[in-house]
């Protein structure tokens, strides 16, 4: 698929605006990913403002870069979407749940729609995940209960990068058993 052998991570995008038309693809695509028992525990968050976007890269970090990108799109696990639990919860990085991991599991499959739905479009991404819940949250106000599992930038590329060197299949393929 020539879409996954294109996409690359895009640190540095043109201010060119995004058409909706291409936006809604790439969220549609999102949409339409396969979930665990069909829970689609996934919120999107997209952010256009500038200010906003500037908040995102600072608590990212302090990944300047991510800010020249027109669109952020926050992808959010709902832990709600596979628990009848009905208690307050807190979830972040150190939360043992399994329900946790696998609402993480199933966004992380959306994501990866959204990455190649982009690519797609004619559009570059990166998919960015170093930041702490508790500091990140509150800048979109995204409940407690809800894991934030990556932020992806979108835009037109405005650089270039060289592919990145790939393991041969030799070294990361087993038949029948490891």
């Amino acid at each position: 698929m020539r879409e996954i052998e294109e996409r690359k991570s895009v640190r540095r995008y043109s201010a060119e605006a995004i058409e909706k038309t291409k936006l809604d693809a790439i969220l549609g695509s999102a949409r339409l990913a396969p979930s665990g028992h069909n829970k689609q525990p996934w919120h999107f968050i997209v952010v256009a403002d500038a200010g906003k976007r500037e908040e995102i890269a600072m608590a990212s970090n302090q990944q300047r870069w991510m800010a020249s990108a027109p669109v952020h799109i926050v992808c959010v696990a709902d832990i709600r979407a596979r628990t009848q639990n009905a208690e307050p919860m807190y979830v972040d990085e150190e939360s043992p749940s399994f329900e946790l991991k696998r609402v993480i599991r199933d966004t992380a499959i959306a994501m990866s729609h959204i990455l190649l739905e982009a690519r797609h479009q004619g559009l570059d991404t990166c998919w960015v995940s170093w930041y702490d819940q508790k500091e990140f949250r509150p800048l979109l106000g995204i409940p407690e209960d809800k894991f934030v599992v990556g932020v992806i930038t979108l835009g037109y590329a405005d650089e270039a990068p060289a592919p990145k060197p790939r393991k041969r299949m030799e070294e990361i393929l087993h038949y029948e058993r490891w």
